[in-house]
């Protein structure tokens, strides 16, 4: 590891925790943040570990590397990563991100383009303290695709692109309440099982790592609909997740169901909402805005002890 220490400031959005590492990364290089990432991963994964594996961090926690942009004109770069591996894209992250850099005095009220693995994406920070990501182009690769998961048969779902590849359920296996997680984590995770044994994948074989259950609202005059996410790292997402919102809204686009401009309120497993609308791109695709809010809520210097045996982490056992 290259720095006996780490600082990192915590934020939750919408009851999702973010993890912003600002001092003491690894020395990633040169070239694009999908280059860096892989450097992270495949190099330094120590810090990823040490970040959200306990003892430091839990299942939930989602970590955000600060490093240098390398597209033009855009304050940061930022490497997201979960409990077992780096992420995507992650629109939470994202919003987390912007209130803590707005925290730090480096960024106000405004546009603001931050550099990911998988493009651009611009952060609006509102003068009431939301922010508006603008992701990156969305779409729907394919609808009604069928997956055979034991226990609960025939499963239909749209697998679409928000950042991250979703598989997306609407009204099938357990209903999408709090009190259900247990099942409902169950559910997702033989359907992403079932997923990869039956070789079902998003674009260029790419996995397809997020599974998304829909539901009705638990009350229609604030959201639209309900979700619940199951995370990579087989954790829920306690947001209604930015890039899962955003394979939605890609999806509902897809089917006519959402014209450009036209507000859609999507509800968590916690109902706490995220605000989405599309902008059309002339290739189909969709540009997705998601609205929400975060708030900073702790500082931390992490130091390493060479006697220490989890000073990494305690590995999730995935």
């Amino acid at each position: 590891m290259s720095s006996p220490r780490l600082r990192v400031i915590d934020s939750h959005t919408e009851g999702e925790p973010t993890r912003v590492v600002i001092e003491g990364g690894p020395n990633l290089g040169t070239g694009t943040l999908a280059e860096k990432a892989r450097r992270l991963r495949d190099e330094h994964d120590w810090l990823r570990s040490a970040v959200c594996n306990e003892p430091r961090g839990h299942e939930a926690m989602v970590g955000a590397l600060l490093v240098e942009p390398h597209a033009p004109d855009c304050c940061c770069g930022v490497i997201f990563f979960n409990n077992v591996s780096t992420l995507n894209m992650c629109i939470h992250g994202t919003i987390g991100l912007a209130v803590t850099l707005a925290h730090l005095g480096r960024i106000g009220p405004g546009e603001h383009r931050i550099d990911t693995p998988v493009g651009v994406v611009v952060a609006h920070l509102h003068q009431n303290g939301s922010v508006t990501v603008a992701n990156v182009p969305s779409y729907r690769l394919a609808a009604d695709v069928e997956v055979e998961v034991p226990e609960w048969g025939t499963v239909c779902g749209d697998i679409s692109w928000g950042g991250n590849w979703f598989f997306l359920i609407e009204d099938q296996g357990p209903k999408v309440e709090f009190k259900n997680l247990e099942s409902l984590t169950a559910f997702t995770w033989a359907v992403r099982q079932a997923l990869e044994t039956q070789g079902i994948t998003g674009e260029n074989g790419m996995e397809i790592d997020h599974i998304e259950s829909f539901g009705p609202p638990a009350d229609p005059a604030l959201a639209d609909s309900r979700n619940f996410v199951l995370c990579p790292g087989k954790a829920y997402d306690r947001s209604p997740c930015g890039t899962g919102t955003s394979a939605k809204l890609a999806s509902l686009h897809a089917a006519g169901k959402l014209k450009p401009g036209q507000i859609w309120r999507q509800a968590s497993i916690l109902d706490t909402v995220f605000q989405g609308e599309v902008e059309e791109l002339p290739d189909g695709r969709v540009i997705p805005l998601v609205t929400g809010r975060a708030w900073v809520n702790g500082e931390s210097v992490y130091y390493f002890d060479p006697s220490d045996p989890f000073l990494h982490g305690i590995p999730a056992p995935l």
